[in-house]
């Protein structure tokens, strides 16, 4: 039952949880760049300030 589960309050074993942290976090910045991209392109079409 030893597997090198220790994460607490998870089934990830510890190589699991940082390649769910790497895809996490890249497709967080992904997304964090298209909206940055999206809000200046509203901003140069109709500014809001």
């Amino acid at each position: 039952m030893s597997d090198n589960r220790e994460s607490i309050g998870t089934y990830l074993t510890e190589a699991e949880a940082k390649e769910f942290h790497k895809i996490f976090m890249s497709s967080f910045l992904g997304f964090t760049a298209v909206a940055v991209v999206a809000h200046v392109l509203v901003w140069f079409w109709r500014p809001w300030l």
